[in-house]
């Protein structure tokens, strides 16, 4: 993966990705001094697509695993495991990762969440980790909300209202991603992507939370880590 964003800019651009049905959905933002200032969402048809983005993203905050296990006999990732414990009551929305070898598995077929995930499996070396990071939105959400879990579910009515309301309040000019008309993109969907936008702020910043504190990596050198 290419790092570099071409001519030198005066500001920089994160972004916050998701994978969806559709594709790659990503929320941006140019970054300059204590200036935020949302883009438009778009919809990419691959991962790589979202690389190659020019100018090209500072941080990246994909909700996607990053770093696996060989095997399930070590029990979970530390940070899904502790992901989850933040999380209490809703922390089904943390899914454990799956192994390395499940990626590969045709049962697997079908599920576009395992065809996404080997997407950013078959991209990522250690060396792409300064810019590409994993996280959660949920766990976006719950920082954005004082480090504490939102009462809702975000497939609920009352939970997108909830979800648009913290976000309306943390991220002024976020309305330029929740108000994208996108036929095949849902209204959860752009909140979801909106909150890791706030996230991937968080890392360039170097205020994010690191989950788990203290570094764990796989059998490829990867860090398997949640950032929030």
């Amino acid at each position: 993966m290419r790092t570099n964003q071409g001519p030198n800019l005066p500001y920089s651009v994160v972004a916050g990705v998701a994978p969806t049905s559709s594709g790659w959905l990503v929320a941006s933002a140019k970054l300059r001094g204590a200036t935020f200032a949302p883009e438009e969402a778009l919809l990419c048809d691959s991962f790589r697509q979202v690389l190659d983005v020019r100018p090209s993203y500072t941080i990246i905050v994909v909700n996607v695993p990053i770093g696996y296990l060989d095997d399930l006999d070590t029990g979970q990732r530390s940070c899904d495991r502790e992901a989850q414990a933040i999380l209490g009551d809703h922390s089904s929305v943390v899914r454990d990762a799956p192994t390395r070898s499940s990626l590969l598995v045709d049962a697997n077929d079908g599920d576009f969440l395992f065809e996404r995930y080997r997407e950013v499996a078959l991209e990522i070396s250690p060396s792409n980790q300064r810019v590409v990071y994993e996280g959660n939105p949920e766990l976006s959400f719950y920082q954005l909300n004082g480090d504490e879990s939102l009462r809702w579910s975000g497939d609920s009515d009352e939970g997108r209202i909830e979800r648009r309301a913290v976000l309306e309040l943390k991220i002024p000019g976020v309305r330029r991603v929740l108000d994208a008309d996108m036929a095949e993109i849902t209204q959860s969907e752009l909140h979801d992507v909106a909150a890791l936008l706030w996230t991937a702020r968080r890392v360039f910043g170097h205020s994010a939370t690191r989950l788990p504190t203290d570094g764990e990596w796989d059998s490829e050198g990867l860090r398997m880590e949640l950032v929030m």
